[in-house]
């Protein structure tokens, strides 16, 4: 029987369990999260973990959580177009493809670039640095232009998972991943691929 999110669950139990969004942000709200509808999973769940350690509810310190006015993307996207209230909605990203390829003809998107992407326009506006589309694009190009693998993502268990089952797994593929990632959802260890890998040999 799945594990419910309670506040008496055990980091533990936690790390071990696999939560949807809708009952991350459900916990969320019951322990008294600000802004918890605006914040990603993974923000969340660190927020909830230190609460599980201290029963204190911690905040985000993200900024510009909450925003104002006009959405960019109403106003017009163009490289010279200061991020004031982004969007990841379909059309900022047709517009980074489409920017990105005017640079680079030959530009393949690379798994896990376009998340890297967020977190990199995230640190900017919290370091209080005014970047624009412009430099959004050329970092979504440098992103994919590279042969070196990408450095692991603290809570990125999905996205660590399938880049560790690919490389270590001969003869898989993304579907093979995916379909080992379904399972290990379901199975009380850690959400990583050792856990995985030791599971299936026992």
């Amino acid at each position: 029987m799945k594990k419910k999110l309670t506040k008496k669950i055990t980091e533990t139990e936690f790390d071990n369990g696999y939560w949807y969004a809708s009952e991350i942000k459900s916990f969320a709200k019951e322990i008294g999260v600000r802004h918890f509808s605006k914040l990603r999973k993974d923000e969340l769940e660190k927020i909830i973990k230190h609460f599980i350690r201290t029963g204190k509810t911690s905040s985000s310190t993200r900024k510009n959580i909450v925003q104002s006015g006009k959405k960019d993307y109403e106003l017009g996207l163009k490289l010279n177009l200061k991020i004031i209230n982004y969007t990841n909605n379909q059309e900022t990203k047709r517009f980074l493809e489409k920017e990105a390829l005017k640079i680079n003809l030959k530009l393949k998107r690379k798994s896990g670039a376009r998340y890297r992407l967020n977190r990199w326009r995230e640190e900017q506006i919290d370091k209080g640095r005014k970047i624009t589309y412009g430099d959004l694009v050329r970092q979504y190009v440098k992103l994919n232009d590279t042969s070196r693998p990408f450095k692991k993502i603290p809570h990125g268990r999905y996205i660590n998972f399938l880049a560790d089952y690919l490389a270590n797994e001969k003869n898989r593929n993304r579907e093979d991943a995916i379909k080992a990632w379904k399972k290990l959802k379901k199975l009380n260890i850690p959400k990583d691929y050792q856990s995985w890998k030791k599971s299936n040999r026992s």
